[in-house]
């Protein structure tokens, strides 16, 4: 509550801001109490110490005991551009705007574990119309729980346990990926060779250089795509939203991958007898990206993705840097490596210098190539220091913002979903009394000023 007492005086404060609330404060508002000579507003009082040095002093600060969103409410009842808060205060004014945007993001993301009410749901699928006349159908109230237990591993027992079986299978088959390349776990190809002897004659012979993977990687391959095949389906048919459904990132590389083994066995079936068909095998490395599927079962690989994303800018930065340095030293240590009498110069042109100077700046250092002249040195400490540099200045940012991300999705975790909001309601104006409930601002004060 607050109580402007005696606005008389200050009518040369108010009046040099015009087109505000204050500037336009007379006797005939129905906020003027004739008897206690006072204006009444039943408005937050700390900010409106701020407003009041404003018309002081004509600079307006930021509170930073106040909400952001509180300080705009305040600014915009008095009349008031937020944008003219001192620069001192505008990094502590706009974090509210920092903290919606990310509040907003995490919406998107839709970490809550919550289970949703009906009435959600039936918004979320579109059957809202049926829901609120109680004509909802048998498939309209089993669709959301067949979507919850394949898409939500944390609404239910049952999704729990389908999450877990999932997560396994997508384990199963990226170890069998990886299993299945090692020599111990190939079977060579025995097959007949006619030869010809040194006398004109023909002979057979068994060929054994080429291998195959066992035959046992071949039907665990189909055991886990039968699943995920199975999955998809389900999913398709129980999504909300088929087009949403079909433009994820993480579905598209789930249904390619999925595509990719069928396509496989067409060809394996069919064009085995090509000289190439070894290098279609390449293109089944798309199976690895299964592992993006996890980022439905944790939350913390959805805010890493979107620490990536909401750093695209530093990356590219740290991108364009690295670039640029790798260019400048590959050349300077092309021509230093020339000055000198140099006989086991590694360096033959500026490309093989690319990949030294790309190893250097990133501190891997292989050692592989190496300059030999004392000019070839001093530029190679020069790489080594100017990529320590690159490399360091973007990687805060990017903390900073998977800390931010973490630390509302902590909070959020916290918060009760259903929250009770008490609705400000019309109150008659009662008698006020100064001191406990009421804050007094005296204007006679301001003569001095």
């Amino acid at each position: 509550m607050l109580v402007v007492s005696d606005m008389r005086p200050t009518r040369r404060h108010s009046r040099k801001i015009p087109a505000t609330r204050l500037s336009r404060l007379t006797e005939a508002l129905a906020n003027y109490d004739p008897i206690l000579n006072e204006y009444f507003f039943d408005r937050h009082p700390g900010v409106f110490a701020q407003v009041l040095n404003y018309y002081r002093t004509g600079k307006l600060h930021y509170p930073t005991d106040v909400c952001g969103p509180l300080f705009e409410e305040e600014l915009e009842f008095w009349g008031l551009d937020s944008n003219q808060v001192e620069p001192c205060c505008w990094m502590t004014y706009t974090q509210h705007r920092d903290t919606q945007e990310t509040l907003a993001v995490l919406d998107r993301l839709d970490l809550d574990t919550e289970k949703p009410s009906e009435e959600e749901l039936a918004r979320k699928f579109g059957f809202e119309e049926d829901y609120f006349k109680g004509s909802v159908s048998w498939w309209q109230n089993m669709k959301p729980q067949i979507w919850s237990l394949f898409d939500e591993p944390y609404s239910s027992n049952s999704a729990k346990i389908i999450g877990v079986v999932s997560v396994f299978f997508i384990c199963v088959s990226i170890l069998s990926f990886c299993l299945k390349t090692h020599p111990d776990m190939r079977v060579p190809i025995i097959r007949n060779i006619t030869v010809r002897t040194a006398n004109g004659s023909t002979s057979w012979v068994l060929d054994k250089a080429q291998t195959n993977a066992h035959l046992a990687f071949f039907y665990i391959e189909c055991v886990c795509n039968a699943w995920f095949t199975l999955e998809i389906l389900v999913r398709f048919i129980s999504s909300p939203n088929k087009c949403n459904f079909i433009k994820s990132s993480v579905n598209i590389i789930d249904y390619i991958a999925t595509l990719s083994f069928y396509i496989d066995l067409v060809l394996q079936k069919f064009a085995s007898h090509l000289e190439n068909a070894d290098i279609l095998e390449f293109f089944s490395i798309i199976r690895i990206m299964r592992l993006f599927k996890l980022t439905r079962h944790s939350s913390g690989l959805k805010i890493l993705i979107q620490t990536f994303r909401a750093s695209a800018k530093e990356l590219t930065l740290l991108v364009f840097f690295l670039v640029l340095g790798i260019v400048i030293f590959a050349s300077l240590v092309y021509y230093a490596e020339r000055i000198q009498a140099n006989p086991h110069n590694d360096f033959n042109s500026i490309p093989l210098g690319l990949w030294w100077a790309l190893v250097t700046m990133t501190t891997v250092g292989y050692g592989d190539m190496a300059p030999k002249t004392y000019v070839g040195m001093f530029v190679g400490a020069l790489c080594a220091l100017a990529g320590v540099l690159t490399i360091a200045l973007p990687v805060p940012v990017i903390v900073s913002n998977f800390a931010m991300y973490y630390s509302h999705t902590q909070a959020r975790a916290k918060l009760p979903k259903k929250r009770r909001r008490v609705l400000p309601v019309e109150q008659p104006r009662q008698p006020r009394v100064p001191g406990k409930f009421a804050k007094t601002f005296n204007l006679k004060k301001m003569n001095r000023y």
